[in-house]
């Protein structure tokens, strides 16, 4: 039995990749829709809090409610392994108290 629901055409890429048209392919202009989604969102800032943290330049994000400058990941403010170190931190933290 088949599957009902809308059909799409199998490579068509929409977003922030369509300005690429047919070119490089589907799956870099799928990554590129995603990174570019994932760094054009707004994100929460880690001094006050709140969801304003917009990137500046590479690796430079500012939180446009308190001003808070800092640097991060490329494309998202807290690398994976940032928050493994935080993680971490926490943990050592923890066991001297």
């Amino acid at each position: 039995m088949a599957k009902k629901g809308k059909l799409r055409a199998k490579g068509r890429i929409t977003g922030s990749a369509g300005r690429f048209g047919p070119r490089y392919g589907r799956f870099i202009r799928k990554r590129v829709n995603d990174i570019e989604k994932i760094s054009r969102a707004k994100h929460i800032c880690p001094r006050c809090e709140t969801q304003a943290v917009a990137r500046r330049g590479t690796g430079i994000w500012e939180c446009r409610k308190c001003g808070f400058k800092f640097a991060g990941g490329a494309y998202v403010p807290q690398t994976p392994i940032l928050k493994v170190a935080l993680r971490t931190i926490e943990r050592s933290i923890v066991k001297e108290a």
